[in-house]
């Protein structure tokens, strides 16, 4: 399918519909979260559709994802067109997964926060409660009783 001229958006256009900076444009081309064509005169032209891939990235950041993450969902969705309803069911269901377990780890990360500051000591080091002896320290390095696989003893 060859496309016309109109169908096909300059980087300065492309930016300006995204919001998105040229530089973050190459880097997602870089990564492979987006593509264009090239001009007999080297300038890069990208397809309309980019606009939605780029609507997905955006989204897809706030929620969480990583850039490695996105382009995994990416590589679901078609290259060259807007994806279709079943295309799109596909990404938003894994979507709501990740969505779930992040809201899962943010209610877990809430009531470890709470217990944690409940006695009004601030330190996992001297918590007499929470963290005797600094027995938290033999679990590892960081905020061990922060981290979703980790639980702190009940008191």
């Amino acid at each position: 399918m060859t496309l016309s001229s109109r169908d096909r958006l300059a980087i300065g256009e492309l930016s300006a519909r995204s919001g998105i900076a040229p530089s973050a444009l190459r880097y997602y081309e870089e990564l492979g979260l987006i593509r264009s064509e090239r001009t007999s005169g080297g300038r890069r032209r990208y397809r309309r559709a980019t606009l939605r891939r780029l609507a997905f990235i955006r989204v897809a950041q706030t929620i969480g994802l990583s850039l490695d993450e996105i382009r995994d969902c990416l590589a679901d969705l078609p290259a060259d067109h807007v994806p279709n309803a079943a295309e799109w069911e596909t990404v938003a269901t894994a979507w709501q997964r990740r969505i779930d377990a992040r809201i899962a780890d943010l209610e877990r990360l809430k009531s470890k926060l709470t217990g944690c500051v409940g006695c009004g000591c601030l330190s996992l080091t001297r918590c007499a409660l929470y963290n005797p002896a600094d027995t938290a320290a033999g679990r590892g390095p960081g905020a061990r009783f922060l981290l979703p696989s980790e639980d702190p003893p009940s008191v």
